[in-house]
């Protein structure tokens, strides 16, 4: 088994980056990168802490993220399972990475930055659905904008419906957490789920 432990050998397997790869890159939101930004309602939020990293999915009815300016975003931290492994990493590290998934578009978009966790009014009241506002905002200090490659998204095929899967072949929620501890009730929990997601979704 060769295993690499070093850039160089990485450079030298992989070679060097075309233009295009290098010159995306800029430190603040594009009118081009906000036009693809505002039409995403789905990113996945990276995170860093001293347990390790984490990834959360993060969708909303139409942008999942304000954009506030050209190096500011706003992400208001709608209701989940309570676990703020995300927010929890961000007060002890402020590193985060966003890719935005667009649908029907297999160009993806991709933010670095740092980011703070905030409660005051002014800012968790701006974002109000169905009455509800959030507990938090993630407001991200946006140090690098690009587009990236589609190859991925190509690959995938990942919006052609006929290669969409067949979700009762898949196991449940409830089947996994039944699975992950013992007596677990996984089918009561399949049952309360959707009533309880549609009270609880904001």
């Amino acid at each position: 088994m060769t295993v690499v432990t070093s850039v160089e050998q990485l450079n030298a397997l992989y070679g060097a980056p075309g233009e295009s790869s290098l010159v995306k890159v800029t430190d603040h939101v594009l009118p081009e990168h906000r036009t693809m930004i505002e039409a995403s309602p789905f990113m996945a939020l990276a995170t860093v802490g001293p347990e390790g990293l984490d990834c959360s999915p993060r969708g909303d009815a139409d942008a999942v993220i304000h954009i506030e300016d050209d190096r500011t975003l706003m992400l208001p931290d709608w209701r989940g399972n309570n676990r703020i492994d995300s927010l929890s990493n961000i007060v002890r590290d402020p590193r985060v990475a966003l890719l935005f998934l667009i649908p029907g578009s297999n160009t993806t978009m991709r933010v670095n930055g740092r980011a703070v966790v905030r409660i005051d009014e002014a800012i968790t009241q701006r974002f109000v659905m169905d009455g509800r506002h959030p507990r938090s905002v993630v407001v991200i200090a946006v140090e690098e904008v690009y587009s990236q490659c589609a190859r991925a998204v190509l690959r995938a095929d990942l919006w052609n419906p006929d290669k969409f899967r067949d979700t009762s072949q898949l196991p449940t929620v409830g089947q996994m957490l039944a699975s992950a501890k013992k007596g677990f009730d996984g089918e009561a929990y399949d049952r309360e789920w959707p009533g309880r997601a549609a009270t609880t979704m904001w």
